[in-house]
């Protein structure tokens, strides 16, 4: 989006757009409100690096990546790096916070590192063609889709695992290993994340096996974070709900409940049986080790560079990639 494209759908002219965003005294408060109307609804950020115009386009491909302290991301970004370096172009990453705007990180990324590409590491599931319109270059959405939004495949590419079949998969050891009271513990079964994903999964798999919702087993923490999974299971466990399984949608979650179950006496998998889905090198050195759905963390890295790579110099389309998972039988499932 351009200035001239603000002035256009705020009626005004294009000295009166620049005028506003530049905050001059000569512009009336009617004709800045409508200016900053667009350009908050459109999400456009003024160029500031003007002096880099005259300058040939750079080789910088930028990384977004959402949950500063999640560890999952880890081998993605060195997969990333790696291949993004081996393909003649220059990494530029910038992470957020799980509550930040990407899309308003990653059109400031684009105009001030002159951007060739982005790599969406995380994100929501429900991006809108009006919101990525400050976007100007080709992207990946990696470790997730837009399921849930109203874009056009042929928009965007990804490179993800099928998060709502892995969790049926899930939930699946659990029941043929003969648990029916399986609890889930997730960040929200309605966020517009790959949480929101993973539970439908976890509901279609036990819906499949003639097993009724029971709302109680549902342990909603609006977090990833491991420390908040562990306070979360531990109030949960007050309630001294009757389960005997526990189906947590990442393994950072899983540690810090294993964590609560230990503390409140309950043997792992001897009470309670437990697995995730990710394969985090972590969770395979805590003890006992943790049965989970191993992502293809390097392979994924590696992919969405490819896919954005051939899209950059025009020798393919937007694509979408979707990756298997392998059981890591772990020791938490006996």
């Amino acid at each position: 989006m351009t200035i001239k494209d603000i002035a256009r759908l705020a009626g005004v002219s294009v000295s009166t757009v620049s005028r506003a965003l530049n905050n001059h005294p000569d512009v009336s408060e009617a004709a800045k409100e409508k200016v900053l109307e667009v350009v908050e609804k459109y999400n456009y950020i003024p160029n500031t690096s003007a002096r880099e115009l005259g300058k040939s386009s750079s080789d910088n491909i930028g990384v977004v990546v959402r949950g500063m302290s999640n560890p999952f991301y880890t081998d993605i970004i060195a997969a990333i790096g790696s291949r993004i370096e081996k393909a003649g172009y220059t990494m530029v990453m910038q992470q957020i916070g799980a509550s930040d705007d990407e899309i308003l990180t990653a059109a400031r990324m684009e105009r001030d590192k002159r951007l060739q590409g982005l790599i969406f590491l995380g994100g929501k599931l429900d991006y809108t063609k009006e919101q990525l319109t400050s976007i100007n270059v080709p992207y990946v959405c990696c470790t997730f889709s837009n399921k849930y939004g109203t874009l056009d495949k042929s928009e965007y590419s990804s490179v993800c695992i099928d998060d709502n079949q892995a969790a049926y998969d899930a939930v699946q050891q659990l029941y043929s290993r003969g648990h029916r009271r399986i609890a889930v513990l997730l960040s929200g079964s309605k966020d517009g994340s790959v949480s929101q994903v993973r539970f439908a999964g976890y509901e279609r798999a036990l819906k499949d096996f003639g097993i009724a919702l029971d709302e109680q087993l549902i342990i909603e923490i609006n977090s990833y974070n491991i420390a908040d999974a562990y306070k979360g299971m531990q109030y949960w466990l007050k309630k001294e709900i009757e389960f005997t399984a526990l189906f947590a949608i990442s393994d950072n979650m899983a540690m810090g409940a294993m964590k609560a179950l230990k503390e409140a006496k309950k043997k792992v998998p001897g009470d309670v049986a437990v697995i995730a889905i990710d394969g985090i090198e972590a969770s395979e050195y805590i003890n006992p080790v943790l049965s989970t759905l191993c992502q293809p963390m390097e392979k994924m890295g590696s992919e969405a560079v490819k896919l954005l790579v051939d899209i950059i110099s025009k020798k393919k389309s937007n694509r979408h990639v979707t990756l298997s998972t392998t059981l890591r039988a772990g020791e938490t499932l006996e």
